[in-house]
């Protein structure tokens, strides 16, 4: 086994000297052509970026909320206000089973509507909806305390 020679180089003949010279030259010349690159093509903006049209573009709102009369049923399939085919089964109950399934709850409606008003309050409300959809129930009379 050989020893290592401290002094020895890595370059042993006139052409790896003379190719280790040109490498360094290339890397040097390819450097500083890269870095005149970097200097002289700086990023710069798009001048229809900023035209009215492209402005607004990129200002335009995520969504929208619209209201409309698409569907045929309220939220969880509760009638719609002044649908008069919906809601006439239901006027068929007259307002103390109307009242009834409201005090209740009933399907994905809480009880009392998810409210703290009274049975007349809840009356009132009834006999509102239910008129606007044809029907023809009377105001509930006021409890006495």
């Amino acid at each position: 086994m050989a020893e290592h020679d401290e002094n020895s180089s890595f370059i042993k003949t006139p052409q790896q000297l003379i190719t280790i010279v040109l490498l360094a030259f290339v890397a040097a010349i390819v450097g500083i052509v890269l870095t005149v690159q970097l200097v002289l093509n700086r990023p710069h903006a798009d001048p229809a970026a900023l035209s009215a049209d492209a402005v607004s573009a990129r200002l335009q709102p995520v969504g929208k909320v619209e209201f409309s009369a698409a569907g045929a049923a309220g939220v969880a399939n509760a009638p719609k206000l002044g649908d008069k085919a919906a809601w006439a089964p239901r006027l068929k109950l007259g307002l103390n089973g109307l009242l009834q399934a409201v005090v209740k709850g009933k399907g994905a409606m809480p009880a009392r509507a998810g409210t703290s008003l009274t049975d007349h309050e809840l009356g009132s409300a009834i006999v509102f909806m239910a008129n606007q959809a044809g029907g023809n129930l009377k105001e509930p009379t006021p409890v006495k305390k």
